[in-house]
């Protein structure tokens, strides 16, 4: 098994650094560990969840080591550079061209933690009204469709907060769905949603994503599913793994067994 979301403490709500997770993933027996903590932003927002520029050098760094490191042992698996996202229209030139380009970072992956709703931004993880749910289809789709990104990180995540699965859901689910089929972006099954606090709705509680109701309607639509732990702990670099491949094989659903790398050449660039 595999795992593409992984964060440090650089991203200021995760813990351990690039060394910690890859001692890690050696002793689950993972074949490959991509790291994809939270990119900074030259303007500095969301300071609180994400690393800032003057860190970043660090973390590359980190990431050169373990590779090099990784090459020369049998024992530990292929580490891959990444970034996780948000999209954001007047960055994606940079994202492309700083992260992807000069840097040579082997991937980048959405996750929609903010949303646009009239050029303002939204948080996520506290929709409240139906009419949100369309804002937020909309900038995942427009991530989506933008090609800067090998997989769309927990793409059910606004049940984190819209608790029934209604019409509105249904419809959110559907765009986000019938997007990543015609643009074939893989859409991920995230272990971390496993992990938290279960939320409160008339069929009881649950975790608050991955929403078993968002992978059936999945199956209706050619999509494939990466499985990803979305490690914010050492101890969580494999964790769930197993538990996301029983859903999607519950749904019938295809998983990518390997990211395929957005720079072939595997190295970061300096």
């Amino acid at each position: 098994m595999n795992n593409y979301h992984t964060h440090t403490f650089r991203c200021r709500h995760a813990q351990g650094d690039v060394a910690d997770y890859v001692a890690a993933a050696a002793d689950a027996g993972l074949s490959e560990l991509g790291f994809s903590d939270h990119c900074p932003y030259p303007d500095g927002r969301w300071p609180s969840v994400r690393m800032a520029m003057a860190d970043l050098p660090d973390y590359l760094e980190a990431l050169r080591t373990a590779k090099t490191r990784a090459a020369a042992s049998a024992s530990s698996p292929r580490i891959l550079s990444g970034l996780e996202c948000e999209w954001s229209p007047e960055y994606e030139s940079f994202f492309r061209e700083e992260y992807l380009g000069r840097l040579g970072l082997d991937y980048l992956a959405g996750g929609i933690h903010s949303y646009l709703h009239g050029g303002e931004w939204r948080d996520t993880f506290a929709i409240s009204e139906a009419s949100e749910l369309g804002y937020f289809a909309e900038t995942t789709c427009r991530a989506i469709e933008s090609g800067l990104f090998a997989f769309l990180a927990h793409p059910d995540v606004f049940c984190f907060s819209w608790l029934p699965w209604d019409e509105s859901a249904r419809s959110c689910a559907a765009d986000i769905l019938s997007t990543a089929e015609s643009s074939g972006c893989l859409l991920e099954i995230n272990g971390y949603g496993m992990r938290k606090k279960k939320v409160g709705g008339a069929g009881g509680t649950r975790p608050p994503y991955p929403r078993p109701e968002f992978w059936r309607l999945a199956s209706d639509y050619d999509i494939t599913c990466i499985v990803n732990s979305d490690a914010h702990r050492p101890v969580d670099t494999a964790a769930n793994l197993a538990e996301g491949r029983e859903l999607a094989a519950r749904f019938g659903l295809k998983v990518a067994e390997a990211l395929p790398l957005q720079n072939a050449s595997h190295k970061i660039g300096k």
